[in-house]
């Protein structure tokens, strides 16, 4: 029942805004939304993993722009489209596995490691974009016209984290350690290792999550996807996953995500400030940790 809950609020909301707007339920639009979000859907499945594993990623905004200016720079050297995404999910790769080595070799909170790579990755995308906007390549900026494209790269990347947590000892870990480290650590796995992993997992989605960007963009934006971050963590938590550790879904996440997107088209459709939709986003977040911890309470 407890799960059932995000998808029967989404099921709701999209009713209840089909009545107020029938111009929401037009398929155009539902995949024009489906676009918009596509970036912060895909961090935050990526977000699911880490905090499933008791960890968290406050640099996936920065770390994506930071992609997205590598990518820029690249083709503006004369790489191919393909090697500047390469090089753009590598860097986000990186960025990724620098939080996992930090967190575990210098034993700091990933609260801390990630902020902190949060500022180095804005800073280092602003240093080499010279703080303006970069051209893609025409190829990347075309691909960025096909709204079915995003939806499939969304399909593709819940698909295959869903198997990870699902079916190998990947998954079986991450929520043995999002739910007892040390009993986890005294049962034979290496959770050190295991969170280096996750945080580089994370980091190729955060690179896939960069090439959408430039793609629905059509450019390097230094100071884009700001906020990214939060709202990740928010769609994670508002599908379920638990800011302790040990519990959530890829479904679930997907589910908070589309609650997310859904109900600020349905704002701008309603021509809702958007300092309100701020509110009712953040009243939102309160309320499914809250409820997170009254459920954790009821467990015997």
């Amino acid at each position: 029942m407890d799960r059932m809950a995000p998808l029967a609020f989404l099921v709701v909301m999209c009713v209840a805004l089909s009545i107020a707007r029938p111009s929401f339920a037009q398929f155009s639009n539902l995949l024009g939304v489906v676009q918009q979000y596509s970036v912060i859907i895909v961090l935050a499945v990526g977000q699911t993993l880490l905090m499933i594993a008791g960890g968290i990623d406050l640099s996936v905004g920065s770390v994506v722009a930071l992609g997205g200016i590598v990518a820029g720079v690249c083709y503006q050297h004369g790489l191919s489209p393909v090697l500047a995404i390469a090089a753009a999910v590598g860097v986000c790769m990186l960025a990724g596995l620098i939080n996992g080595l930090v967190t575990t070799k210098a034993r700091m909170p990933a609260f801390i490691a990630t902020l902190g790579m949060m500022g180095i990755a804005r800073g280092l995308a602003q240093v080499l974009s010279g703080a303006v906007s970069i051209d893609v390549s025409p190829t990347i900026a075309a691909i960025g016209q096909n709204q079915w494209f995003f939806a499939g790269v969304i399909v593709a990347v819940c698909v295959v984290t869903w198997l990870a947590l699902t079916r190998t000892p990947f998954g079986r870990h991450c929520y043995a350690v999002g739910g007892n480290k040390e009993a986890t650590r005294l049962s034979g796995v290496n959770v050190d290792k295991h969170m280096v992993k996750t945080f580089l997992f994370t980091g190729t989605i955060v690179g896939v999550g960069a090439f959408l960007m430039v793609a629905r963009v059509g450019l390097a934006n230094p100071t884009g996807s700001e906020g990214y971050e939060l709202d990740s963590i928010a769609a994670a938590v508002i599908g379920g996953t638990s800011l302790f550790g040990g519990q959530g879904t890829v479904a679930g996440t997907l589910i908070g995500a589309l609650i997310m997107a859904v109900l600020r088209n349905g704002c701008n459709l309603l021509n809702i400030d958007s300092n309100w939709q701020l509110i009712i986003i953040g009243a939102m977040i309160i309320l499914a940790v809250f409820y997170d911890n009254v459920r954790r309470r009821r467990r015997p």
